[in-house]
């Protein structure tokens, strides 16, 4: 096991660099970020020159990058168009997006994974075909339109909750946007289960420990659920990162001062290192989710065995 992890995190290392490489250069040809600072008005040449030097725009784009990450390797993410260090924004927008993500995987694997369940061992029953109907209707309307929804009935109309999220962000103020965040990954956790429990009902082993006896309870959960669970845990752990990166809708229309909305503010305003900063800790988040997802293989099927 432990050589797999060392050989695992020396393969994340290409990755990372070939990640944040790409995601460097795509960023730098958005547009000319000077520009963007300047609003309506051009910049006169001496102004945009010396920004260019300050913010080190001046060099070639392969030095800025190499600039960059041997600054990041130190802690320094760079400074944001407004004087604001990048770290200093991460520092108030990553708590907020974590208790987001933790409650949006929650849902995820309380309620999807429990329908799932539910449906894959009723399979063709009426509880099914319900089931199935709402992960349908979940899969076909957009995230924006739910988040809408959920805002106006649940926060205008009936008052059950504040329309928007006061800036502690509270886990009890996440809930709804969690759920509204979690839902089409939902719906994808709870076909996932029910087709992976409803294909293992079938299997030699499941077939055999029935006919041992062993009580029902015991089959499901010892046998039948921990199998059925490895492609569920690999949806799962890389989609914490596409929550993550993805909550920029959700976050928006909740005025959710985290992840999502900081990246949204950089991608407006142009802002090189806000954006290359974020998308760097998120390619971490997604590298380690992935790692540890691999580890969690070996603990729902001890047939699984690491070199």
């Amino acid at each position: 096991m432990g050589r797999y992890v060392i050989r695992r995190l020396l393969q994340m290392i290409p990755v990372f660099f070939g990640a944040t490489l790409l995601i460097f250069l795509m960023v730098n040809v958005m547009g000319d970020p000077i520009a963007g600072l300047c609003g309506d008005r051009a910049c006169d040449p001496a102004t945009a020159a010396q920004l260019r030097k300050e913010f080190g725009l001046d060099k070639p784009v392969w030095q800025q990058y190499l600039t960059y990450m041997g600054n990041v390797f130190t802690g320094d993410f760079g400074t944001a168009f407004n004087g604001q260090p990048v770290t200093e924004l991460m520092a108030n927008a990553f708590p907020v997006t974590i208790r987001l993500t933790i409650v949006a995987i929650l849902f995820e694997i309380v309620i999807g994974i429990s329908l799932g369940v539910l449906t894959g061992l009723k399979r063709g029953r009426p509880v099914d075909t319900t089931v199935l109907l709402l992960t349908l209707v979940v899969l076909s309307v957009p995230t924006f339109v739910t988040a809408l929804l959920a805002q106006l009935l649940l926060g205008v109309k009936w008052g059950w909750i504040n329309p928007a999220v006061s800036p502690e962000a509270n886990f009890d103020e996440l809930i709804v946007p969690g759920l509204v965040l979690a839902s089409v990954s939902l719906a994808y956790v709870t076909r996932l289960t029910r087709t992976s429990i409803a294909e293992n009902k079938r299997a030699d082993y499941v077939r055999t420990a029935v006919a041992k006896g062993l009580p029902r309870r015991r089959v499901i959960s010892r046998h039948l659920l921990r199998n059925s669970l490895i492609p569920v845990v690999t949806f799962i752990g890389a989609d914490i990162g596409a929550l993550m990166g993805g909550a920029i809708v959700t976050e928006r229309i909740f005025n959710i001062h985290g992840v999502g909305y900081q990246l949204y503010q950089g991608i407006v305003r142009q802002n090189t290192q806000t954006v290359v900063g974020f998308v760097t800790i998120l390619v971490l988040i997604f590298l380690l989710a992935n790692l540890l997802v691999d580890l969690l293989y070996a603990v729902l099927d001890p047939r699984i065995r690491y070199a």
